[in-house]
């Protein structure tokens, strides 16, 4: 059954003529769902770009006929509330995890020369740096000046780029001593 007021929001939306809202309403029989449709298979309007859906149900939620239309862009905001909050707290909780084992796999060495004078997972660090980093920063850096070394070891430390970095500090250290002694 097709209405006026249907015809006149039709035609409003889709920009066509009033005789070509009412041929689609009439084959669609009053549907705007359906006519929308339809126009877009006759290459009459263009579908909405990045996958959107259309919704012909009233406010009250029953569907079929209805005098209200909605065209909406399906987004992957708009899910269930809570949803996606859930959804990115549990990925942080998975990277978080992760980052601990790694953390905990994996130690930060300190030597004097080539003897180990000390040994802590990763974590340990990573947690003094983000609690009471006043204290382990200079500690870091006052101790290179008395000849102390750092080394990361572990599985995911098999490339030397970090080691040669800590490296070069000391080296860098050992050069500033050595300049103020003269």
């Amino acid at each position: 059954m097709t209405t006026l007021e249907n015809v006149e929001k039709l035609r409003a939306m889709a920009n066509i003529s009033f005789a070509e809202a009412k041929a689609a309403l009439d084959e669609a029989n009053g549907d705007l769902l359906e006519a929308i449709i339809l126009l877009e298979k006759q290459g009459k309007i263009i579908a909405p770009a990045g996958g959107g859906y259309y919704n012909s149900q009233t406010a009250g939620g029953s569907s079929g006929p209805s005098n209200d239309f909605c065209w909406e862009k399906q987004s992957h905001h708009h899910c269930h509330h809570g949803e996606g909050f859930k959804s990115h707290m549990k990925k942080l909780g998975k990277f978080c995890r992760k980052m601990i084992r790694k953390g905990n796999a994996n130690s930060f060495e300190v030597l004097k020369g080539e003897e180990s004078k000390a040994s802590a997972p990763v974590t340990g660090l990573v947690l003094m740096l983000i609690f009471v980093p006043w204290i382990t920063i200079p500690l870091l850096i006052i101790g290179l000046f008395f000849g102390f070394r750092y080394r990361f070891n572990g599985p995911d430390f098999s490339g030397n780029t970090v080691n040669d970095a800590m490296d070069s500090a000391a080296d860098a250290a050992e050069k500033l001593k050595k300049s103020i002694d003269l």
